[in-house]
């Protein structure tokens, strides 16, 4: 009988020190849930570091273009800022 109840206050000591573990385990402030969330938040900003350097990268090849091409000058300069050349007339027309 007496080997029934140390067996059996074992396993339960056993299985305490276990859950005790797990717990702390996912519940520490370094434990495993906190990993998880800033392991997202390294995906999220590595994602947006990716879009910016996208951009960068657009923006970098928008100002070479614009400093080699004097076409793409005038045509940005018409767009953008309604400029026209001396003795030129523009008709602006509203779609309605």
């Amino acid at each position: 009988m007496a080997v029934l109840k140390s067996k059996l206050l074992l396993r339960i000591s056993l299985v305490v020190i276990i859950l005790g573990a797990l717990a702390f385990l996912f519940l520490h402030e370094n434990g495993i849930l906190k990993y998880l969330e800033l392991k997202s938040e390294l995906n999220k900003i590595d994602s947006e570091i990716t879009a910016s350097e996208e951009k960068l990268k657009s923006l970098q090849a928008e100002i070479d273009s614009l400093k080699n091409s004097k076409e793409k000058i005038e045509r940005v300069a018409r767009e953008k800022f309604n400029m026209m050349k001396k003795n030129e007339k523009a008709f602006k027309i509203d779609e309605n």
